[in-house]
């Protein structure tokens, strides 16, 4: 092409560069927005729109972020993001856990290298203090890398002294409606951590156990009456336990009503177990010559008395629905002090609660035989005991999954302390729940909703207290006396309420003298006593942050009580959803939350945990540092998160490509509007080519999909709508085809102005939806658009929802204009074997004919387009497929339609290549007659 011809052509211009650098540029943006106050200015701009709240589930202040944390975070960006671009105004207040075991083991651990322990409560808590507030700074800044918009100049914290007071008057309220009570009963207990854990602190893993049967003498004459065979002397009851450090506390042997029960002579002895059992532990207890002598209901054993296999105390037969026979023996060990089952059998038949060790789960000195060792070493000595009294029938190892503390990753253990608890059943807190759950909550994905329902169906009472120093103080004062607790609900607000006023919040509960605490003149109501102590222990830092609905949503002007949206990962149904459920109906008797979304795990390219072991983990700023956040973002909107979440560097790889394609779509746009001005240039769609409107309409029914995607929450259509819009409905097929009218039209022609006006509007829809998702990428967009085209706001998130009435064809001219995109394909399909072959090279080459079906003639020939154009040859012509010669290619997609392809007649035009008759113009002898007519139009 002469140098010439080469400057009248259109070609793109635009600032926007094709190489994206972004982990060089988006630190300029965050910088751009946060001077600019661009969360500020969404809420500005959306004063008297509908407001829409998600409330952000305040992860804890400890350590840096993992990609947990980034898929959380941005998802939520994402959510408010796009309700903002719909309309709505979304504000979001991003919050920390700042409370509880993690930060306060830390600070042990320090303290403990240091050699510093036994610190006053007041030092620990401002240590505590000192260590959240250090991880809020790092979280928040690595949050904002991210590009996660919020109120992070004023977060809400769990450790504010307004937070801390909502949290004490939230438990008041449960006070006031009688659902507190403080109690002696089994809790999960970690002895690594020394506190009580709750339903949602523990975890299960697989663990080894020592399995042993154990035989309880059975002297009680009253056998008889049950197996008249039997002979008190030599009677024995068989039990099964896996933790035999729990038999010195053995209170009872618990048989089901409804299993048989068979009397057994083996040996010298006769043993009661259940019927159904005895074939799968005569081997395994060596009885060669076993014999049945009668069979009884397990209703009869009832009341029976067994003694206990190594103290000289009772252990009374009684009654329960949870034995089972799938192991064992059928009969059951009761220990009330260290089961929820045994627990409650023992207060339906009056046994002693025995748990007598203290906080390490060291047996105390009263306890013969093993005072001073922890359960675990006990273990072995109690099966030593068993073998020296000869009561152990067999000992094996099992293999089973067992409960172990979501911190330290301990065992854990079921121990009788006491403790506070909230009921589920005082105010009917359960089945409001349930009904809650089923009727008024929006659980997604759905399954979600049986979970919750599962566990707030099975669990039991709330135990609220944790034996820990760094937390929201449980409001009571103990009578030394008696240990009687006073917990006035009056009293309580009064204290509560300095929290809000004191520097530090509920450190006021640890520093105030005893005198300034305790109500003059109070006395026990049940000993009379006058002395009294503060109860020591806080609340359960599932409740610190279960009440942030009375904290936050109620507290903050720009926020509402409920709030549509909690999203947090799936484990957050036994946590978080959980907590802030119970809390708030007991309180307000409503749920906290309209909808409530959950996602996944994080795993690597084969469905792995990460792990330090495995070494196949993969930190956000790793992928910052080399890709960039923006592709952070796009992986989080492209994976569908409600299942477990891949990632690796070659699906990193797929998606830095994806965005690339992206990007180049949005170049090529910008660069051909350089020149256009919508108040001077626009056309209408009702005016625009139909091959103009026809992408219009493309660009519309993907904005209403990707629309509807963002309000369902699935963002991964929004990304592949997003994604196909602009590689295959635009780069691979109009963009394909409109360069030539772009490069070659008269700058002001109606042709090239369609055109201009078709690609304005859908740069309107790519910034737009790209926003939420890609953000710092739709920012550079926006601002490399001039501001004739963008409006006068200053960022991509000043732009008012998008309007796309009139931009939709009707059905009938859209099946048209799909039918020419089929025969577009068929064109392609039929030059294709012609180009391998080197008949022709590019498709200019070529002119091509049409051998249509009289109807789809018709349709095709009644819109009037350039086929030329649309099909990128020289020459198109239609015909009637009744003169197809042998020659043409047969349709795929088009039934009794064909393809002929020849090479162009005429000349190659210097200016556009096209193949024409050149020369119609003196004055321009290489150009063909269009070129012609565009140069003498320009020249004057």
């Amino acid at each position: 092409m002469s140098s010439d011809y080469k400057k009248t052509l259109k070609l793109p211009k635009t600032s926007f560069p094709m190489k994206a650098n972004l982990k060089e540029k988006e630190p300029e943006t965050l910088k751009f927005w946060a001077e600019s106050d661009i969360y500020r200015q969404m809420l500005a701009a959306r004063e008297d729109a509908p407001r829409y709240v998600l409330h952000d589930g305040p992860p804890y202040a400890n350590g840096h972020l993992h990609m947990g944390h980034a898929l959380n975070k941005i998802l939520k960006d994402i959510i408010v993001k796009s309700r903002h671009m719909a309309g709505n105004q979304a504000p979001y207040v991003p919050g920390w856990d700042c409370h509880g075991l993690p930060i306060e083991h830390k600070v042990s651990q320090e303290l403990k290298a240091k050699g510093k322990t036994d610190l006053p409560a007041v030092t620990v808590r401002r240590l505590c203090r000192d260590y959240a507030t250090k991880f809020v700074d790092i979280q928040r800044k690595e949050f904002r890398r991210l590009g996660v918009f919020g109120d992070w100049d004023d977060p809400y914290l769990t450790m504010r002294p307004s937070y801390e007071a909502a949290t004490a008057l939230a438990l008041c309220d449960f006070v006031e409606k009688g659902s507190v009570y403080r109690g002696k009963k089994p809790i999960h207990w970690c002895l690594s951590c020394r506190t009580a854990l709750a339903e949602a602190e523990v975890e299960y893993a697989d663990e080894t156990s020592p399995s042993v049967f154990v035989r309880f003498p059975l002297p009680d004459p009253k056998i008889k009456n049950v197996f008249p065979m039997a002979d008190p002397a030599k009677a024995y009851a068989a039990i099964w336990t896996t933790t035999p450090w729990t038999l010195p506390d053995n209170m009872a042997v618990a048989a089901h009503p409804e299993f048989d029960y068979a009397l057994v002579a083996a040996g010298d002895a006769q043993y009661v177990l259940a019927a159904e059992l005895l074939q799968s532990v005569r081997e395994l207890f060596g009885w060669t010559d076993a014999t049945v002598l009668a069979t009884a209901p397990g209703s009869a054993l009832e009341g029976l008395k067994a003694r206990h296999p190594f103290y000289d105390r009772e252990s009374p037969f009684v009654l329960a629905d949870y034995v089972t026979l799938d192991a064992g023996t059928g009969l059951v060990h009761t220990a009330p002090g260290h089961g929820r089952e045994d627990y409650d059998t023992g207060l339906r038949y009056g046994l002693d609660v025995l748990s007598p060790m203290d906080d390490a789960g060291r047996f105390l000195d009263v306890v013969p035989y093993f005072a001073g060792l922890t359960v675990w070493e006990a273990n072995p000595k109690v099966i030593e005991k068993l073998k020296e009294v000869g009561n152990l029938l067999a000992e094996r190892k099992i293999r089973h999954s067992y409960p172990h503390c979501w911190r330290c990753k301990e065992p854990v253990i079921f121990r009788a302390t006491t403790q506070w608890f909230i009921s589920m059943e005082v105010g009917d807190l359960r089945s409001r729940a349930l009904t809650a759950i089923d009727n008024e909550v929006e659980w997604i994905p759905s399954w979600g909703k049986e979970r919750i329902h599962n566990m707030i169906a099975g669990r039991p009472d709330w135990c609220i207290s944790r034996q820990r120093t760094w937390g929201v103080p449980i409001l009571a004062l103990i009578c030394e006396s008696c240990d009687t607790a006073y917990n006035d609900p009056a009293w309580m607000r009064s204290v509560a309420e300095k929290f809000a006023d004191h520097a530090r919040g509920c450190d006021y509960w640890f520093e105030a003298d005893l005198a300034d605490i305790v109500p003059a003149g109070l006395t026990c109501p049940h000993c009379g006593g006058t002395h009294w102590r503060k109860e020591t222990d806080i609340l359960d830092v599932w409740f610190d942050s279960g009440t942030s609905f009375a904290a936050v949503l109620e507290k903050r002007p720009e926020l509402a009580f409920p709030a549509d949206l909690y999203l947090e990962g799936s484990d957050q149904h036994r946590g978080w959803f959980h907590s802030s459920l119970l809390a708030s109906l007991g309180t307000r008797g409503a749920p906290p939350y309209r909808q409530v979304l959950t996602h996944g795990y994080v795993v690597d390219g084969e469905g792995r945990k990460m792990s330090k072991s495995l070494g196949n983990g993969i930190e956000p700023q790793e992928i910052i540092d080399k890709h960039g956040a923006e592709i952070l973002r796009l992986w989080t909107a492209a994976v569908d998160y409600r299942d477990d979440i891949r990632i690796s560097e070659e699906i990193l790889a797929r998606l830095v490509e994806a965005y690339r394609r992206i990007r180049n779509t949005c170049r090529f746009v910008l660069g051909n509007l350089s020149d256009f001005d919508p108040a001077e240039n626009d056309v209408a769609p009702q005016s625009m080519l139909p091959l103009d409107r026809y992408a219009v309409d493309t660009a519309a029914r993907a904005h209403a999909r990707m629309a509807e995607a963002y309000e369902a929450y699935e963002f991964h259509k929004v990304f592949h709508a997003l994604h196909n819009l602009c590689v295959t409905d635009l780069s691979a097929f109009y963009l394909d085809i409109l360069k030539d009218r772009l490069y070659v039209s008269a700058k002001d022609s109606r042709e090239r102005r369609s055109a201009q006006a078709a690609l304005w509007r859908i740069l309107r829809v790519l910034v737009r939806d790209m926003a939420p998702i890609l953000s710092f990428t739709a920012e550079e967009v926006f601002r490399h658009t001039p501001v004739c085209q963008r409006g006068d706001g200053v960022s991509v998130f000043s732009l008012p929802p998008l309007d796309t009435a009139g931009w939709e064809l009707d059905a009938e001219l859209r099946e048209k204009l799909d039918l020419v995109a089929t025969l577009r394909g068929e064109v392609t399909r039929a030059i294709e074997p012609k180009r391998k072959a080197g008949e022709v090279g590019h498709s200019l080459e070529t002119a091509v004919t049409l051998y249509l079906p009289e109807a789809v003639g018709a349709s095709v020939a009644s819109l009037g387009m350039d086929l030329r154009e649309v099909f990128i040859v020289s020459q198109a012509t239609l015909a009637p497929a009744s003169g197809v010669p042998a020659e043409a290619v047969p349709c795929e997609g088009v039934e009794g339609a064909f393809v002929g392809v020849a090479r162009a007649t005429g000349e190659k035009c210097a200016r556009c290549w096209v193949y024409d008759k050149l020369g119609t113009a003196p004055e321009y002898p290489d150009l063909c007659p269009r070129c012609a007519a565009v140069m003498a139009t320009e020249a004057n």
